[in-house]
């Protein structure tokens, strides 16, 4: 019985800067939606995101920034 060596690579680097911008999907993964509910969250402008040539990216703050307003709207309601 042998077991052969897997090399792993990690994804990023430790000494890579977080990301900037986030993809639709990665913003959905991170607000726990759908990619399509993200995109409707986008269109509505609830969302912000960025035209950059024919990719739609998402400041990697803007879930938060729309989480924190979410909350305040539940709160004051």
């Amino acid at each position: 019985m042998s077991t052969a060596a897997v090399e792993i690579t990690p994804l990023a680097e430790a000494s890579d800067p977080a990301p900037l911008l986030l993809t639709v999907e990665e913003a959905a993964r991170c607000l726990r939606i759908g990619r399509t509910t993200c995109f409707a969250l986008i269109r509505a402008g609830e969302l912000e995101s960025l035209t950059i040539g024919g990719l739609r990216r998402v400041p990697a703050d803007a879930p938060a920034a729309y989480l924190a307003r979410r909350r305040a709207e539940q709160r004051a309601a």
